[in-house]
């Protein structure tokens, strides 16, 4: 009558059987309930020790025998919310984990991994993924910064620039200078941890922020159409896209340093 629902929450068919027996029929012996039930011997006493670990049940001693007797069914509302704490906290453990585990499947599986995502929640997990699963704290960004502004600002102003700047992740990032990247990045958030170069956005415009990090190369798309994003982990390709940054930067530098505005200037940090 009950064990569908006792699995439900977590307990195993046999734990069911067993507890449904004694909610039914109350303080019975191990030898009663193999009796009164499909269960050998020995998996009754291994279901009523881990009955008796999850607080389900209680033991007393009468004439040298042991008896057992349900707790409270409220006991399995708790047991319930214990379960629900660990794998909430599996959950964290493995997301903080899975982007070592995804690089050594690459590693010896010898192909890229390929992470595509879609919606603004999506964008986040990719935007997350520099932060969480950077080990080298470093980030070298093309960044659609208008597109954040339309899009993700409070996040962007709220959690992800404050959380950057508290793990001490440094970023140099090339943005098109129209007027809603100018007016964010005046106040941005993880200054002190950003070098930045302002590019005419007439000539080189691009709606997509790339992200250059560890071994992997990230991409966020802004767009009315929708909002995409992918992770892609692989050495080569990422080497590649930090050259070809590395090179806009140099250029950059010595190029448009009369062009960045005057706020900008008193913060460019010779190289």
């Amino acid at each position: 009558m009950y064990q569908d629902i006792f699995t439900q929450i977590g307990l195993s068919h046999n734990e069911a059987i067993v507890y449904e027996y004694l909610i039914k029929n109350g303080e019975s012996s191990a030898g009663q309930i193999i009796k009164k039930t499909p269960l050998k011997r020995g998996v009754v006493y291994n279901i009523l020790a881990d009955l008796g670990k999850k607080d389900l049940i209680s033991e007393r001693k009468k004439q040298k025998v042991a008896y057992f007797s349900p707790n409270h069914p409220e006991k399995l509302r708790q047991n319930l919310k214990d379960e629900d704490n660990r794998l909430h906290k599996a959950k964290n453990t493995l997301e903080a984990n899975l982007a070592s585990i995804i690089s050594d499947f690459n590693l010896v599986s010898g192909k890229p991994g390929i992470r595509y995502y879609e919606g603004l929640n999506g964008i986040k997990k990719v935007l997350n993924d520099t932060l969480y699963n950077n080990q080298g704290k470093k980030l070298l960004t093309f960044s659609d910064v208008a597109g954040y502004a339309a899009y993700l600002k409070q996040w962007n102003i709220n959690y992800y620039a404050p959380k950057r700047k508290e793990l001490g992740i440094y970023e140099k990032v090339i943005i098109p200078d129209n007027k809603k990247a100018l007016d964010y990045m005046k106040d941005y958030k993880a200054s002190e941890l950003t070098d930045i170069i302002f590019i005419d956005h007439n000539l080189y415009p691009f709606s997509t922020e790339i992200n250059i990090y560890d071994n992997k190369v990230s991409f966020v798309t802004f767009s009315d159409r929708g909002h995409i994003g992918a992770i892609i982990e692989n050495k080569e390709i990422a080497q590649t896209l930090t050259s070809i940054f590395n090179f806009c930067w140099k250029l950059g530098k010595k190029y448009t340093k009369d062009s960045q505005p005057e706020w900008m200037k008193s913060q460019w940090r010779d190289e």
